[in-house]
């Protein structure tokens, strides 16, 4: 079964990871700790990054289970920096090793998915392009990615609670008031 095999990856990347730095872990280092061949690792992943990659949305996916509605976005939020949290020598190592572009789409991947869709609903009956849509959701993707990041950086000591509630602070009903002024300009044009 493919999941089950790229879970077995996972598990020993973030074994090993918390025994040596990131570049220095070779795809054999991986294999050999979990006991499958070369060939199944490339079967599912080009490279160690892919890996990492793949580790890093499969766990935020994890995170955010039911947790993409206006309702229940500070929870999805909440539950993201949990998993970074619960998967800190991973994420410390992974940050330090790998490039930030890498990082950032990393983090893009996981955050847009929670964003879209809160827009989605929030736009439902409203006339909004989806072009609109994306853009909006961009928009705060990348805030969210930036305070993610910094947090990271800063060894994550600010309390998540703290963190996630100013978030709340500053984006409660943005969303909709930029839905809405994308849709008053639409109607405009």
């Amino acid at each position: 079964m493919p999941n089950t095999t790229k879970a077995a990856l996972e598990e020993s990347l973030k074994r090993l990871l918390l025994k040596k730095p990131l570049d220095k872990i070779t795809i054999t280092d991986i294999t050999t700790d979990c006991g499958i061949s070369r060939m199944a690792f490339y079967y599912h992943f080009k490279d160690i990054y892919d890996l990492v990659e793949w580790s890093c949305v499969e766990d935020g996916t994890k995170a955010l289970q039911g947790k993409k509605t206006s309702e229940s976005w500070t929870e999805g939020l909440t539950q993201i920096f949990e998993a970074v949290l619960e998967n800190k020598p991973f994420i410390m190592n992974v940050y330090r090793n790998v490039d930030r572009e890498r990082i950032e789409n990393y983090l893009f991947k996981l955050t847009y998915d929670l964003i879209v869709g809160v827009v989605e609903e929030k736009s439902k009956g409203l006339n909004i392009t989806e072009e609109d849509k994306k853009f909006i959701a961009d928009f705060y993707k990348y805030g969210f990615v930036g305070i993610m990041l910094e947090w990271i950086r800063e060894g994550m000591k600010e309390n998540i609670e703290d963190l996630v509630r100013m978030m709340d602070l500053t984006l409660h009903d943005t969303v909709t008031t930029s839905i809405h002024n994308f849709q008053k300009n639409n109607m405009e044009k």
